[in-house]
């Protein structure tokens, strides 16, 4: 019965791990635009964005190769002594390779 308990943990938390990491593949904008439009775009949506920027090419004529995942910071907290636990996302970061 401890083996299922496990196995139960286990593929809830492998199950978050990949929801978790598909949800800014899926932020990222689509359609024709600029690196810097997308760019904006993130943080208009509340993140953190780092660009990695191959080449010299500005911004507004520059191409995104790829959005990914980046760091994710959370709080847990109960707000008052007997209240029901809350996680409170504060920050979340996607990289951005344009070039």
């Amino acid at each position: 019965m401890r083996n299922v308990g496990l196995a139960t943990i286990v593929a809830s938390g492998l199950t978050a791990a990949v929801l978790g990491l598909a949800a800014p593949a899926t932020a990222a904008p689509s359609g024709p635009g600029n690196a810097q439009q997308t760019i904006n775009q993130l943080q208009q949506q509340g993140y953190n964005v780092i660009v990695n920027h191959v080449g010299a090419t500005p911004l507004s004529q520059a191409t995104v190769v790829a959005v990914r995942p980046g760091q994710t910071y959370s709080r847990t907290d109960s707000g008052n002594p007997g209240d029901s636990l809350a996680t409170t996302v504060t920050g979340k970061t996607v990289y951005v390779d344009v070039r």
